[in-house]
C-alpha cells in the first residue's frame, strides 16, 4: 500500500489534494463526514455512516432501477454510493435485460393483417442493408416500463447522428410479437418504402446552352380557322336579289362602293335635287 501526503485543500473547498511522493501523482479525496470521522478515529461514527448510506438504496431498489433502464453509474451517482456496491446487485438484472433483447429479435413484427412471417432481427438486418448501414455495429438493449411491459431499443450511428428505435415486446408462442413505438421503428419495419437519394449533376456550360429554349425551337400554336365554304343546309344564307329594272342594276353596279368605316356625306346639290353625287 502506497502512502500519500496531504498537499492541501482543493479550490472547490470540498476536497483534499493528496500526492504520491514517488511519482508526484496527485489525487482528490472528498472531505465528507466519513473523512472527518476517520481523521478523528471515530470508528463508531464510520459504521453509522456506512449503514445510513446502505439504507438509502436497498438491493431491491437497485435492481428495480437497473431493470427500468438505468446504468450502474447512473444508480451509483444518484444514490451517492459506490459503483462496486451497485454492481453486486445489478449483474443478474443486466443479464435479464440482455436476454430479453435477444428474445425480442426472434419476435414477429405486428402488421395490419397480423404478425409478420419474418422476425424482427431479419427485417431490421435487411433494412440496414438497403440503407447501407453496418448492422454489426448496432446494439440491442431492453428495459421494463412502469406498466410491466418490456421495451426493446436498437441503437446505431449513421454519420454523426446517434439513432434509436423502440418496440414494445410481448413474449409468447413462436417468439412473441413486437410493435413499433416511434417513427424510426416504423421505418425499419418497412424497408421497401426506402428510396435511395438521386444524384443530381449540373450540366456543362456547352451542354446547358443546347437545352435553352429559343423562339425557333418553340412551335407556334395554330388556331383552326372555320371553313369558308357555305353550309348547304344553312337556311339563314342571303338570297340574291333579282333587279326589276336592268338599268337600275347597271346604275347600282356603277356606283362606287363606300369605304369601310367611312360613310359618304351628301353634297348640297344632292340634297336640293334629290340625286346622289358620283363623288368617291
Amino acid at each position: 500500500m502506497r502512502a500519500l501526503r496531504v498537499v492541501g485543500l482543493h479550490e472547490d473547498g470540498k476536497s483534499i489534494v493528496l500526492e504520491d511522493p514517488a511519482s508526484r501523482t496527485r489525487f482528490l479525496l472528498p472531505a465528507d463526514e466519513r473523512l472527518r470521522a476517520a481523521a478523528r478515529g471515530d470508528i463508531t461514527r464510520l459504521g453509522q455512516i456506512e449503514i445510513e448510506l446502505e439504507s438509502q438504496m436497498r438491493p431491491r431498489e437497485i435492481q428495480a432501477r437497473i431493470r427500468a433502464g438505468e446504468s450502474v453509474e447512473q444508480v451509483a451517482n444518484g444514490a451517492g454510493i459506490s459503483v462496486q456496491r451497485v454492481e453486486r446487485f445489478a449483474y443478474p438484472v443486466l443479464l435479464e435485460r440482455s436476454r430479453t433483447a435477444e428474445m425480442a429479435q426472434s419476435a414477429h413484427p405486428v402488421r395490419e393483417d397480423g404478425p409478420d412471417v419474418q422476425t424482427l432481427g431479419e427485417v431490421v438486418a435487411y433494412g440496414f442493408g438497403v440503407r447501407g448501414h453496418d448492422y454489426s455495429q448496432a446494439t440491442w438493449d431492453s428495459w421494463k416500463g412502469d406498466d410491466g411491459r418490456w421495451v426493446v431499443v436498437l441503437q446505431w450511428k449513421a454519420g454523426r447522428s446517434d439513432n434509436r428505435a423502440h418496440w414494445a415486446f410481448s413474449p409468447g408462442a413462436h417468439g412473441g410479437t413486437v410493435t413499433a413505438l416511434d417513427e424510426n421503428a416504423e421505418v425499419l419495419l418497412d424497408p421497401n418504402a426506402y428510396r435511395p437519394p438521386r444524384t443530381v449533376r449540373a450540366l456543362e456550360p456547352a451542354r446547358e446552352a443546347e437545352f435553352q429554349p429559343t423562339l425557333d425551337s418553340v412551335a407556334p400554336e395554330r388556331a383552326e380557322l372555320p371553313s369558308a365554304e357555305p353550309d348547304p343546309d344553312d337556311d339563314t344564307r342571303e338570297i340574291p336579289r333579282v333587279p326589276a329594272d336592268p338599268e337600275e342594276d347597271t346604275a347600282e353596279q356603277a356606283r362606287p362602293k363606300a369605304k369601310k368605316n367611312h360613310p359618304i356625306v351628301p353634297s348640297w346639290e344632292d340634297v336640293l335635287l334629290g340625286v346622289r353625287s358620283q363623288r368617291g
